[in-house]
């Protein structure tokens, strides 16, 4: 099996695709890319060209200079195309790959997934990143569809249907104000569908009017009237779920289930790259394009104001090693406030998302991660288990040595 937490973020250039945009047949309450169609209100059809879709594959290619490249698709819902255009992409990566290895990676709600497209992954060896966000009750509180109806049972359905044509996935989970209280029963969830490969991310966002229609705040608004989305996490809760869920963890899954932020909090605790951006020193390696060629900065940072350009205009290499990529990638470092910058933890959470920072310090120093706190908590919580595994690693023994250590500590 591939490794599951090899990081994109290690790679020259990884730009993540937006084949329909923000399109999705689900209407999830916390979705942060739903209200990104608003920004290209002239544009009926929010659907990439074929012709964009080869440009941006030879482009993409032809910038790369490592041996292994990694396509992720993302929504929106991008199953919202049919499976010839991910067929001619398949193409368009053969035709141009001279010789490099193509890794794909989609990114789905799991609603649309049937016969005909488990074929096509498992054929192809995609990697799926399945959105479910634990039992029954906890996933159907937020991911509905546009009639309000539940969305579980298609889910659950259709993750059965990729195990049968054993197509590689992981599970893709948002901790929000409800599941946060059950970090138990989620766990055990995902074990019992022997979900082995899990991500999980704290839902972190702030609410404002917009003239356009549009309510989420970019991070360089600081308005009084902007308010905490109701579904967010709460920062300390977000703290003990990850320490009851660790605990949990070191019973007998380490090496087993694999928890992509304990692998990634493990890796900085060794001085290895964090699988995962949040954690990671700098960012802005991973931009994302949208359906008719526009980069932005991030993901989670589709603004007006962090919009870097158009790949009709510039190369891709240009837009991605731009001054303002750049800069907006060490500011996650380089715009800390003086608590993080000494705080025994940096080296762990290096500030964590750059969109989560909107609180002040207590000396009135702007930067402070909403989830300060939280991290704070779970980081003294796991430190002495995270100090053994890493002397494990550094012996070339087992981290999972942990488990055992453990049981002869309690």
């Amino acid at each position: 099996m591939r490794n599951q937490f090899i990081s994109p973020f290690v790679k020259p250039v990884y730009v993540m695709l937006k084949p329909v945009g923000s399109l999705c047949n689900l209407a999830c309450d916390y979705c942060y890319y739903l209200e990104k169609g608003k920004l290209y209100p002239e544009v009926k059809n929010h659907v990439m060209s074929e012709a964009l879709l080869e440009k941006f594959i030879k482009e993409y290619l032809e910038c790369q200079t490592m041996q292994q490249v990694l396509f992720t698709w993302h929504g929106g819902e991008p199953l919202m195309r049919p499976i010839s255009f991910f067929k001619k992409a398949i193409e368009l990566q053969n035709k141009y790959a001279e010789g490099r290895e193509i890794d794909n990676c989609i990114q789905t709600n799991g609603t649309l997934l049937d016969d005909d497209w488990c074929k096509f992954l498992k054929d192809n060896n995609f990697l799926v990143g399945v959105s479910i966000d634990g039992p029954q009750e906890f996933h159907d509180t937020y991911r509905r569809n546009k009639q309000g109806l539940p969305s579980f049972y298609k889910v659950v359905k259709n993750i059965k249907r990729m195990e049968k044509f054993g197509v590689e996935y992981n599970a893709m989970a948002v901790i929000n104000d409800y599941n946060v209280d059950h970090p138990i029963e989620f766990y055990h969830f995902f074990k019992d569908i022997n979900c082995r490969y899990i991500q999980f991310t704290p839902i972190v966002e702030r609410l404002a009017s917009h003239p356009d229609g549009t309510h989420l705040t970019s991070p360089v608004e600081d308005e009084k009237d902007i308010k905490l989305a109701p579904f967010s996490v709460n920062a300390d809760k977000w703290g003990y779920f990850l320490c009851t869920l660790f605990d949990e963890w070191l019973k007998e899954d380490v090496g087993q289930y694999f928890i992509q932020i304990f692998d990634a909090t493990l890796a900085n605790w060794v001085g290895e790259q964090a699988g995962i951006c949040s954690l990671a020193r700098t960012c802005g390696h991973a931009g994302v394009m949208e359906f008719n060629g526009d980069v932005y900065a991030c993901d989670h940072f589709v603004f007006p104001e962090y919009k870097m350009g158009n790949i009709y205009q510039q190369t891709i290499t240009e837009i991605m090693y731009s001054d303002k990529q750049l800069k907006f990638g060490a500011d996650k470092h380089d715009k800390l406030p003086r608590q993080c910058k000494e705080c025994e933890f940096l080296f762990a959470c290096n500030g964590e998302c750059p969109k989560n920072r909107f609180l002040y310090t207590a000396d009135g120093e702007p930067g402070l991660n909403y989830l300060c706190s939280g991290y704070k908590i779970f980081f003294e919580h796991a430190a002495p288990y995270m100090d053994f595994m890493k002397k494990e690693l550094l012996a070339q023994r087992p981290p999972a040595n942990v488990m055992e250590w453990v049981k002869n500590n309690r």
